[in-house]
């Protein structure tokens, strides 16, 4: 079974960077973002069409390579969390997590028995449909799966250091756009309220030893959380690069063309 390099920097106190992936789920893309020096994806099965079918043709095309897949799963049941493990997936970002109470129930949801409720099923796709010792494979699949947990309402926020406390939520991840709305600031992610936020998510963070992640849109945007104490930096996602760099290019072509 495949371990998880990024948990190891990220639990060693270095930065992992990767990209997030709403729409372009082709066959080649793990290998693309491996290529452009990615060591990471985070899926997003929230917000898109993407399905648990096509989450795992991408864990396999990512077999082999040095790419680890997360995801987002399109709800908060346990039917999501345990099929997406069970597929390959070796990261799992919860969203909207309020409680202290909430995350230690989705943290059950990804531990087997005694430590939690994971149903039992091996020599299928997460553990590369290989005989061996089921005791290691659950030790291995425990020790390589990432559980973020998700701060962006007002409610979250005010429990983010209860939610950090819990044992196996290993990081949390701002979701500055959800917060946003949640504060009555759509879209003002720049806000001083939001900025409080991340104070608090990165205080917490230090206090409990877990790690604190987020979608940069942009490099500033990245550097200055980073420079606050980020370090797993997801940089944009795959529909704003493709269009970033479409839209950059056609209008230095066309101002070359005197258009």
């Amino acid at each position: 079974m495949r371990t998880n390099p990024v948990k190891e920097k990220l639990q060693r106190g270095e930065a992992a960077f990767g990209t997030m992936v709403f729409e372009l789920v082709a066959p080649g893309l793990p290998a693309i973002l491996s290529a452009a020096g990615a060591e990471y994806a985070l899926y997003d099965m929230e917000h898109s069409g993407i399905s648990v079918e096509e989450m795992k043709r991408q864990f396999a095309y990512a077999r082999g390579l040095d790419l680890v897949p997360i995801v987002r799963p399109p709800g908060k049941q346990y039917q999501f969390a345990a099929r997406l493990l069970d597929l390959g997936a070796m990261g799992l970002m919860f969203p909207m997590v309020e409680s202290a109470e909430e995350a230690a129930e989705l943290v059950s949801w990804t531990r087997y028995p005694p430590k939690g409720v994971r149903g039992a099923m091996f020599g299928g796709a997460h553990d590369d449909y290989a005989a061996g010792d089921i005791a290691e494979k659950m030790r291995v699949a425990e020790d390589r799966t990432i559980v973020l947990a998700m701060i962006e309402t007002e409610k979250g926020v005010a429990n983010v250091d209860e939610i950090l406390a819990v044992d196996g939520v290993h990081g949390a991840h701002l979701g500055q756009f959800d917060l946003s709305l949640s504060m009555g600031i759509p879209g003002q992610t720049d806000h001083a309220r939001i900025e409080a936020a991340v104070d608090a998510l990165l205080a917490a963070c230090k206090r409990h030893g877990k790690f604190a992640a987020c979608m940069a849109p942009t490099v500033e945007i990245g550097r200055h959380w980073m420079s606050k104490g980020f370090r797993m930096v997801s940089y944009s996602y795959d529909i704003g690069l493709l269009a970033g760099g479409l839209s950059e290019g056609l209008r230095h072509l066309r101002t070359a063309s005197g258009d």
